[in-house]
């Protein structure tokens, strides 16, 4: 065989695209594709590739190519329907996702995938009956078992979602596990056990507040956390011992937990949340500093606008740009910016009219941050770290929440959360937008201020 065959270079293609040589997987392509332009594989699979580069129009425009020249593959109509949902093209996502369904109604993947454009168009009820049509095909469908357990923990029907949701770690894999057994609910009187970590600082604030629970039984508990979160959890109730990642572990634990789990383990319900706040708080000292750098008079408002960038639902919780919040400016309160990495220097160039003290460069970590809040009156927040810090420490906190794929744990249609006491949540409209949630934000801060 030589160069010109275009099935060794279709060959030789997929060889560079395993090896993450996506430059030369492209050439050969394109080179099988000049020689047969009817290479349907070839052109499904330069179409994974430009979708795998970012190249959204190039990926659907060989889809679609691809599809003309074999209509009934259900896993190209998949792969398109996804992409048609990564761009918010619901109408024609569905049209390929259900055309995959028809064309292999025996696959699991298929339905779960059409349960997730339901469910994110507010079907949830039809997305529910796609996800259970996946799982009688293939019971331990940990995708499916995942998208179902988001829908059931929104709806707190808890039980069966904290199952569920178990399922994430069979594609989820995080970077730390323990030589010990993982903590099914055996007692722990007498016995260690350690807190692994969770991805997201939000995550870890929010569940770490079972360490009490798990000392409450008994046990000598440790924490292992985000570097960032190493001094804040010095504060943590029943955390006896806390280590940030990275650092030297002593080991000799007789259970480990991941922070998640522990609703779950603990057969958490509506009613048994565990809510009880402050469960962290500021250093004293740190607090006393922030207190002289702060206004003394009126009220403080603490700001975040974005949140991760790595996170996939990140375009749609953080808002476009500090300039969303702009007419805030007229509610002549003092605003500091909790705002790191991400949006942290358009801080430096506030709103016209708007009050705004741009700390984010001396807040080192989230002990910094938690100083910082004690002084606060208020907490304006986008879904992040910053929100559930604010909720944890017992702080009025208003969070913002964007209407597509918004997280299982803010539920659906409610004002406040379980989770926070002090927390109110102010959500877009059905068909999403800022500016509705900023005129209502304004409003709200007028009168806080009468």
């Amino acid at each position: 065989m030589t160069h010109t065959d275009p099935q060794q270079l279709y060959l030789d293609a997929n060889h560079h695209m395993a090896a993450g040589d996506l430059a030369a997987a492209e050439a050969c392509y394109l080179q099988a594709l000049e020689l047969q332009p009817w290479h349907a594989a070839a052109r499904a699979n330069l179409g994974y590739l430009k979708e795998l580069q970012g190249a959204v129009g190039e990926a659907e425009f060989h889809y679609r190519q691809a599809i003309a020249l074999m209509p009934d593959h259900a896993q190209l109509q998949q792969n398109l329907g996804a992409l048609l949902l990564k761009e918010k093209r619901f109408a024609e996502s569905e049209v390929a996702m259900r055309a995959a369904v028809e064309l292999a109604p025996d696959s699991p993947t298929a339905w779960s995938q059409l349960g997730v454009l339901l469910v994110c168009t507010h079907r949830e009820q039809e997305g529910e009956a796609c996800y259970r049509r996946a799982l009688a095909l293939e019971p331990d469908h940990a995708r499916a078992q995942f998208n179902l357990s988001y829908l059931l923990l929104r709806q707190a029907r808890f039980e069966e979602g904290w199952r569920m949701l178990d399922a994430r770690w069979q594609f989820d894999h995080f970077p730390l596990s323990f030589d010990c057994p993982f903590w099914e609910g055996e007692p722990l009187d007498g016995k260690s056990i350690v807190i692994g970590l969770e991805a997201g600082h939000g995550d870890m604030i929010h569940f770490c507040r079972y360490a009490a629970q798990l000392k409450a039984r008994g046990a000598t508990v440790s924490v292992v956390c985000h570097p960032a979160l190493r001094r804040l959890f010095a504060t943590l109730p029943g955390a006896d011992h806390v280590y940030a990642l990275g650092e030297a572990l002593p080991g000799g634990w007789d259970y480990w937990t991941r922070p998640m789990r522990l609703p779950g383990v603990f057969g958490t319900t509506m009613s048994s949340i565990p809510a009880t706040v402050p469960y962290l708080h500021a250093q004293p000292e740190l607090a006393a500093h922030w207190h002289e750098q702060l206004p003394q008079q009126g009220l403080r408002v603490g700001l975040a606008w974005r949140g991760n960038g790595n996170f996939e639902n990140d375009a749609d919780r953080s808002l476009p740009s500090l300039m969303t919040l702009a007419p805030l400016a007229a509610a002549q309160v003092h605003f500091v910016s909790l705002q790191k990495g991400a949006g942290e220097a358009e801080a430096l160039l506030p709103p016209t009219g708007m009050s705004l003290h741009p700390i984010g460069s001396q807040l080192g970590d989230f002990a910094d941050t938690a100083a910082v809040i004690a002084n606060l009156d208020l907490v304006i927040s986008v879904d992040t770290a910053v929100a559930h810090l604010a909720g944890a420490m017992g702080k009025p906190c208003w969070l913002l929440l964007p209407d597509y794929r918004c997280d299982w744990r803010w539920m659906a249609d409610r004002n406040d959360t379980p989770w926070y006491p002090t927390m109110r949540l102010f959500r877009q409209p059905r068909d999403g937008g800022w500016t509705p949630v900023i005129a209502q934000l304004a409003e709200a801060l007028a009168a806080l201020r009468l």
